[in-house]
């Protein structure tokens, strides 16, 4: 394979040489961005006619009518129903689990009493309609079906309407089976700007929503960053990541493989190990070098090692989890026998994996957590998708009779300290003479 980057931590240039590593360019391309602004000015503008033309155009689909672009939902239990066994119970037991966690994040109403009587709490409230976009260009994601839509449903969203892109009409079974499962109210067979756009805006066919959720291509990240402010949105992607940490002690092949599992996804994916052990990164090197051309993905995942990837000898495991802190990785890896202490170290990543066993990949399908998560060192400021994403808060507060006296004399000095007379006088109204009951 090509040349896999050695980094010593000891080295004088280190600082310099991870932060080259680390370098990506996240702007987006400026034809790009005016191809996807040009595309959701026709969705606005033009609704379910620029819906057809641009579906035919990009996807190779033709109908007469936009409704021909929504999916029945008897074709998605057809799908569901015909799955083979072990497929459908992979689905179902993956949904369950996705289920259970985030039942846990409901956030709840709350308030508490003032003496004067004062109420002051917040009531927390579902969105009423979500969309999701999944993926189906290069590959379909059953997964990101799940993750997106299950924590939509548990939030107590009212509706759920799910885009795919069908590349020439071709839909996934497995794809429909998971919006089945996840509890999708409506499914649409469009996809790219045109997609978010019809979301956004609505038209005669696809309701408008509050919040669009779910990964996507350049087209697709650039018209959700544009459509921020008419609707929610989750974030923006950037390529897969992973950070392993580990004290040499993990099958150098199970490493090896947990890195390959996120550079497979796109030659941009970086894949990082950080060890103080430099005869086990010289193992895991050899476990790359005999493993890589089993793999299906080969290329890809070279590109992306040769490109992006790194092994990186540390002082210690506390300096490994200084530059952990430091790239704020989507996927963090603690392949530690006690992993358990260094987890008070480790204050930026989006999910992380504690000790030997937990790759991964098990978290893309089926351990519970959601795999949408912060990528190019967001982590530092975002979280996982979540319920709490489908969930908006509103402050409550109901004043008392007694309660206005003390507050509206707060509130009338402050606004006529700020040159607001019609706001000290709102609050002076309210307050009672002196000598009044």
């Amino acid at each position: 394979m090509a040349t896999l980057l050695r980094l010593d931590s000891r080295q004088p240039d280190f600082d310099a040489a991870l932060t080259r590593l680390l370098a990506f360019d996240a702007e987006q391309d400026e034809a790009i961005d005016r191809a996807a602004a040009d595309i959701l000015k026709q969705v606005r503008t033009e609704g379910d006619a620029a819906l057809v033309r641009l579906t035919h155009e990009f996807d190779r689909v033709q109908v007469k009518h936009a409704a021909e672009l929504e999916i029945p939902r008897s074709e998605w239990l057809k799908a569901l129903a015909e799955l083979p066994a072990a497929q459908r119970e992979a689905l179902e037991a993956a949904a369950d689990r996705v289920r259970t966690y985030h039942v846990h994040q409901i956030q709840k109403s709350w308030s508490y009493t003032e003496a004067d009587g004062t109420r002051l709490g917040q009531q927390v409230s579902p969105l009423d309609r979500v969309g999701v976009y999944v993926p189906g260009g290069k590959a379909a994601y059953p997964s990101s079906v799940l993750m997106n839509a299950i924590p939509a449903k548990v939030a107590g969203v009212t509706e759920v309407i799910m885009v795919t892109p069908t590349p020439g009409g071709q839909r996934n079974a497995m794809v429909l089976a998971a919006a089945a499962i996840a509890g999708v109210d409506r499914c649409f067979t469009i996809g790219g700007a045109q997609a978010v756009g019809a979301l956004a805006y609505g038209t005669s066919t696809v309701p408008a929503v509050d919040k669009i959720v779910g990964p996507g291509n350049a087209y697709v990240a650039a018209a959700k960053r544009r459509v921020f402010g008419t609707v929610g949105i989750d974030m923006i992607a950037g390529p897969s990541e992973i950070l392993i940490i580990c004290d040499g002690k993990t099958s150098p092949d199970w490493i090896a493989m947990d890195l390959f599992s996120q550079a497979e996804h796109d030659e941009l994916a970086q894949a990082i190990l950080l060890c103080p052990d430099a005869s086990y990164l010289d193992a895991v090197l050899q476990s790359i070098e005999r493993l890589l051309p089993t793999m299906p993905r080969a290329d890809i995942i070279r590109t992306s090692l040769r490109d992006r990837g790194a092994l990186i000898l540390v002082h210690d495991l506390a300096q490994a989890c200084e530059i952990s802190n430091r790239i704020a990785p989507e996927h963090l890896e603690v392949s530690i026998e006690q992993p358990e202490p260094w987890l008070s170290h480790l204050r930026h990543a989006g999910a992380i994996f504690m000790g030997q066993h937990s790759s991964e990949a098990l978290g893309d399908y089926c351990a519970g957590p959601n795999h949408v998560l912060p990528t190019s060192r967001t982590a530092r400021f975002s979280s996982p998708l979540g319920v709490y994403d489908f969930q908006k808060r509103s402050s409550l507060i109901h004043v008392s009779p007694a309660g206005a006296q003390t507050l509206g004399k707060i509130a009338a000095e402050l606004a006529l300290g700020e040159g607001l007379q019609a706001h000290a006088a709102s609050a002076a109204y309210r307050l009672t003479p002196a000598g009044d009951k």
